[in-house]
């Protein structure tokens, strides 16, 4: 847990409305296994893609769901007769993966294709806070 790395007490003084986030990061799993592989890839200041790599699995044998800012991929189990497998290098097993979201990111869309799961996902950002010119008179 990052809980033990980062002490966020010298800092709350000095920040306002930080708290949720502060409590949120400490919850982060940094001991999390490594299956399945993924990639998360920025496409431009507002989208990303989370990219799971999920070789052997088909799109009914996985859940997706987003609750309190967490993205969570799991597997179902899969009935599979082994019988005729003589080597299983490609491990078909039971897993949890989640994600962290900012409170302004949302989840737009997932599509499975040739075994790479991609997860679409966007920060949403009001017109009020977008950057601006200011024109000097």
């Amino acid at each position: 847990m990052i809980r033990s790395l980062i002490d966020w007490e010298p800092y709350r003084p000095f920040t306002v409305g930080f708290d949720s986030l502060m409590d949120r990061l400490t919850t982060i799993q940094m001991d999390a296994p490594s299956y399945p592989p993924y990639n998360i890839r920025k496409i431009d200041d507002f989208k990303y893609s989370i990219e799971v790599a999920l070789a052997g699995f088909d799109k009914k044998n996985i859940d997706i769901s987003y609750a309190d800012n967490t993205l969570t991929i799991k597997s179902k189990k899969q009935d599979q007769d082994d019988k005729e497998i003589m080597h299983k290098g490609i491990s078909q097993r039971a897993f949890t993966r989640s994600f962290c979201l900012a409170e302004d990111v949302i989840v737009n869309g997932a599509e499975f294709t040739n075994g790479m799961l991609s997860i679409q996902l966007e920060k949403i950002v009001p017109e009020e806070k977008k950057p601006k010119t200011i024109k000097i008179k």
